[in-house]
C-alpha cells in the first residue's frame, strides 16, 4: 500500500533503463545468433556448428540480483564469458572471474569430475570479454586484475579481459553496438518513451541493423524495450523517499534544539530549517514543559 505522500500514476509506457542489456541477453539466447557471435570473435574457426555451442549463462548465483549477461562452451574445448557495459568499470574483472569460478564448478559438476581426485581434470579454455558500448578516451585492448588492481605486480592469479569496442563492420557485434547508440539518440530526443523505442527499430531497420532479429521479435523486442514502472524506477523513487525522509528528520531535530533555547520566534525556526511555521508549531506543543 502507498502511503500519502507517494503516489504513482499511470501514464505512457516508459523505456526500460536496462533495454540495451536486455536485448542483448535476449539476441544471444537464440542459438543462431549466438553462433554469428562466435563467428565474429573466431572468423578462422569452419567447423563449429550451432551444435556445438552450449549456452552456459548463468542466473542469480551469486544474489537475487547478479549474474552474467552470456556464457556458452564449445564443445569441451572453449569457455567464452561475456559482459556487455555502458559504463567503465574495472571491478568487471572480479565480476567475470567468479563467474568464471562458478561456471567451472557447474562444469565439474554436471561431468561428475573430481576435484579430489589425483588425476587432472580436463577443463574447457577460458576466453573473457566486454562489448563496451560507453564512451571513453581510451581503448585498452585487454585489461587485467594484475595491473588494474595489484598496479603490475606479480601475483598468484590473473585475468585478461578482451574489450571490444565497435566488432568489424557489418558482424553481429558492429550491429548491436550501432543498435545501443541509436537507443542513445532516440532517448536524447523522447526520453524514455514509446516514441523512442518505434523509433529506435524504425531507424534500426532502415540501416540494416540487427534486421532480422527486429523484423522476427519486433513485439518482443517492444516488451523489452518499454515498462509501465522498471525495476530501477521504483528503486530510485524508494530511495529518493528514504532520503527526504532523513533531511526532515534532521530538519526537526534542529529545530527542537532551536526551540529549547527559546530565543528565536517559530517564523525563524521556519526559515533556518525550511520547515513549514505549522510544523514548528506542532513541535513546540511536543516539547516538554
Amino acid at each position: 500500500m502507498e502511503d500519502n505522500n507517494t503516489q504513482i500514476t499511470t501514464k505512457e509506457p516508459t523505456m526500460k533503463r536496462t533495454i540495451k542489456d536486455s536485448v542483448f541477453t535476449d539476441l544471444f539466447g537464440m542459438p543462431k545468433y549466438l553462433m554469428k557471435l562466435y563467428k565474429a570473435i573466431h572468423p578462422e574457426d569452419e567447423t563449429t556448428t550451432e551444435e556445438d555451442i552450449s549456452d552456459v549463462t548463468l542466473n542469480n548465483v551469486l544474489t537475487d540480483s547478479e549474474y552474467n549477461d552470456l556464457g556458452f562452451r564449445i564443445g569441451n574445448t572453449v569457455l567464452l564469458l561475456m559482459e556487455a557495459q555502458s559504463t567503465w568499470s574495472p571491478n568487471i574483472i572480479i565480476r567475470i572471474l567468479i563467474y568464471l569460478m562458478q561456471t567451472y564448478n557447474d562444469y565439474c559438476t554436471s561431468k561428475g569430475l573430481n576435484l579430489y581426485s589425483s588425476t587432472k581434470v580436463e577443463l574447457p579454455r577460458p576466453e573473457l570479454y566486454v562489448i563496451f558500448t560507453g564512451d571513453r578516451k581510451e581503448h585498452p585492448e585487454y585489461i587485467t586484475l594484475r595491473d588494474e588492481f595489484f598496479d603490475g605486480q606479480d601475483i598468484s592469479v590473473d585475468a585478461k579481459v578482451k574489450i571490444i569496442y565497435d566488432g568489424q563492420p557489418g558482424d553481429i557485434i558492429n550491429q548491436y553496438v550501432t543498435f545501443t547508440r541509436i537507443v542513445n539518440e532516440q532517448m536524447k530526443k523522447y526520453g524514455r518513451t514509446k516514441k523512442a523505442v518505434e523509433e529506435t527499430i524504425r531507424i534500426s531497420l532502415d540501416k540494416d541493423v540487427l534486421t532480422e532479429y527486429l523484423n522476427e521479435r519486433k513485439v518482443e523486442v517492444m516488451d523489452i524495450m518499454t515498462a509501465l514502472f522498471d525495476e530501477e524506477e521504483i528503486a530510485r523513487r524508494y530511495h529518493l523517499e528514504i532520503q527526504r525522509n532523513a533531511e526532515k528528520k534532521k530538519s526537526e531535530d534542529i529545530a527542537k534544539n532551536m526551540l529549547e533555547l527559546g530565543t528565536m520566534s517559530y517564523e525563524d525556526i521556519a526559515r533556518c530549517t525550511k520547515l513549514p511555521v505549522s510544523e514548528i508549531e506542532k513541535l513546540a506543543n511536543l516539547q516538554p514543559v
